[in-house]
């Protein structure tokens, strides 16, 4: 796992900027890779690059990496887990000259015989720049599910890309502002949907998409290279379905443990992270390794004791993070100057605390992120089973009778509560299924929205950010609604809020964090699956739940998803109550030119007295106006990020 930075001009006998640029974009990025640092100058092209050494830990594997004779140069982020098959399949080492073990030759070899239609080929998690001096071409990729991020800046004389966004601040002549269509759908969502960034002018490239940037061209072609096909099979029974995805899923976890550096598990206690210790175990025939787990004093946030229960069942080494409501509010800044941009999921700060504890002990940990997109673990899906039986009631009584009731349900701090779930799919099931879904993530809706913004007439040109659920449900060629509604999860939640997560704040502490849900083999093949298999009745996660029966302890395979989360609300009328005053003061809120304060005001007090729970929405704005302080009025966010390790 590494980090890059690169830069394409147009004159070949001008470069527009200064040299020492491309290094300072490097600095930025030593987190994610300290182990050693390297520069190539093309005619036309500048790469830099981190590493952090995974596999073959000697000189052979830096970067930036060249063919022989030096044409064609990559700049690479991930691991390749078919790496060894593709050498293989392609007759790649009697036809090159290899000088290290890594994955990353191996693309590069790849690109000389097949060009970037290469990257169909490849399963992993990866973000890559290749750099093409024979036809003087950049190529960008990015893996198919965003576990690696790649963003990019056109500027005047120049084309910027990089692995976090910090890099390209450095650009010669960016003057970073806030991006007002990605405002519009945070407010919404608390995270920022792709290719939007919180920055003017910055993007993101989206997963499974490439770019490419030719001679004598200005503009890039962005297209994409992947895509889910849910060719469902409509004679997989039930028997083969659980054990080829049990076989699938043990295969994935046998691929991401190679690494010539200790390997451990995030241990929430859910059914994910479960899965995978165990079959970990079984993988190395034994359990003498680490795994982490994060607990907090309030027992509806709190898994860890069922991460004890699978670690005493399995017999690892197991490790407890506790997060208080003062760790929290501590590291807010910090946080943020890893990930760039305002982000609001509960579950960032506790992993960037976990991650902290694993770098004391491994260098590479796997994560479950994935399980629910895949095999049918969220409630918005079990929500959509309900949703069909419940709209066969009398309209009447549904907006009349049951809403009435369900609305007088006093809020509730736990997490998930039945309040929540209640108000929610109440509400939800009078919107078409896309919609629906969608209500059930929003955090902020259009009206309110508008009720909180300065001038929302800026904002009326934008999409409500419901639609963008639409249009990809729309476009999605699935013909079972269940189908599409994981294929949004994974083109949304997965990549621009869960893979956001997992990736910065472990790089924040060089680790490597790996996602064997996401093994493209175990992925095309559950989408082949009908969906009755994989949502049985509203038994979530049935596959996956099937598969581990006998594995995985009984308690855990009944257990209901929690989820990492943080007890916000609460801590917002308590422990963060004056910082919330603090940082949502009306002069804060007027300083940007964005916010209503009195809207701003309005939420705070319906959430104090308890009329609404606004702990989502004001989490959000508290992260907001951090980022805008730090990144826009006094670009100081390189002050909150502790010094990177030392090379090993």
């Amino acid at each position: 796992m590494c980090g890059f930075a690169g830069v394409v001009w147009e004159d070949p006998n001008e470069r527009p900027f200064p040299e020492h640029v491309l290094p300072a974009m490097a600095a930025t990025l030593r987190h994610r890779g300290p182990d050693a640092a390297g520069i190539h100058w093309g005619r036309r092209c500048g790469l830099a690059h981190q590493r952090l050494s995974i596999i073959d830990l000697s000189d052979a594997g830096r970067q930036p990496m060249s063919n022989e004779d030096g044409s064609v140069w990559i700049a690479y982020n991930g691991e390749t887990y078919n790496f060894h098959d593709l050498k293989s399949q392609f007759s790649l080492e009697g036809k090159h000259q290899f000088k290290s073990r890594t994955d990353t030759e191996v693309i590069v070899h790849l690109y000389e015989d097949l060009g970037i239609d290469c990257v169909r080929y490849l399963d992993g998690m990866y973000a890559f720049a290749v750099w093409d001096e024979r036809n003087e071409a950049l190529h960008l990729a990015r893996d198919p599910f965003g576990i690696k991020p790649l963003f990019y800046l056109q500027t005047p004389r120049a084309f910027w890309f990089a692995s976090e966004i910090k890099a390209l601040l450095c650009a010669p002549g960016y003057q970073p502002a806030p991006d007002l269509e990605a405002l519009h759908h945070y407010l919404a969502c608390d995270y920022i949907p792709g290719p939007l960034t919180a920055f003017r002018d910055i993007r993101e490239l989206r997963p499974g998409h490439r770019l490419t940037i030719f001679r004598g061209e200005r503009e890039p072609q962005i297209s994409r290279f992947f895509d889910l096909a849910y060719d469902v099979d409509r004679r997989l029974t039930e028997a083969d379905a659980i054990a080829r995805s049990r076989e699938l899923l043990t295969q994935a976890v046998e691929r991401q443990l190679v690494a010539d550096v200790p390997v451990g598990v995030m241990l929430s206690g859910g059914m994910d992270s479960s899965a995978l210790t165990a079959l970990m175990a079984r993988v190395r025939g034994q359990s003498d390794f680490h795994t982490f787990s994060i607990g907090f004093e309030d027992k509806s946030f709190d898994e860890s004791s069922f991460a004890r229960l699978v670690a005493e069942h399995v017999g690892t080494q197991h490790h407890e993070v506790q997060v208080t409501a003062s760790q929290v509010r501590d590291l807010l800044p910090t946080y943020l100057s890893y990930i760039d941009e305002p982000y609001a999921d509960g579950s960032a700060i506790p992993t960037y605390l976990l991650a902290g504890c694993a770098s004391e002990h491994v260098t590479v940990l796997l994560s479950g992120e994935g399980g629910d997109e895949f095999f049918s673990g969220y409630d918005t899906h079990a929500a959509y089973r309900w949703r069909q039986r419940y709209r066969r009631l009398p309209g009447p009584l549904r907006r009349g009778v049951i809403r009435r009731c369900v609305d007088l349900l006093p809020v509730s701090e736990k997490k998930l509560s039945l309040e929540f779930k209640a108000k929610r799919f109440v509400r939800g099931a009078e919107l078409d299924v896309p919609r629906s879904h969608f209500f059930w993530r929003v955090v902020l809706s259009e009206d309110m929205k508008r009720s909180i913004l300065r001038e929302p007439e800026r904002f009326s040109g934008f999409v409500p950010s419901d639609q963008l659920f639409v249009d990809t449900y729309r476009q999605c060629q699935a013909d079972d609604p269940l189908n599409r509604l994981l294929y949004l999860d994974a083109s949304y939640h997965l990549p621009d809020d869960l893979m956001i997560k997992n990736d910065r704040m472990t790089m924040a502490h060089s680790l490597e964090a790996r996602v064997p849900f996401t093994d493209r083999p175990l992925v095309e093949f559950l989408a082949t699956v009908p969906v009755d298999l994989k949502l049985k009745g509203t038994r979530k996660k049935h596959l996956l739940r099937s598969a581990m029966e006998g594995v995985l302890p009984r308690a855990v395979l009944n257990k209901k998803k929690v989820g990492l989360e943080m007890p916000y609300s609460r801590w917002l009328r308590g422990e963060w109550r004056d910082l919330g005053e603090h940082l949502l003061a009306e002069e804060r809120l007027n300083n940007t030119g964005l916010f209503d304060p009195k809207g701003v005001r309005n939420l705070w007090e319906q959430h104090q007295s308890r009329r609404a729970d606004h702990g989502r929405a004001l989490w959000g704005l508290i992260n907001y106006m951090t980022w805008y302080e730090m990144y826009i009025e006094k670009g100081n966010y390189a002050e909150f990020q502790s010094t990177p390790r030392e090379a090993r």
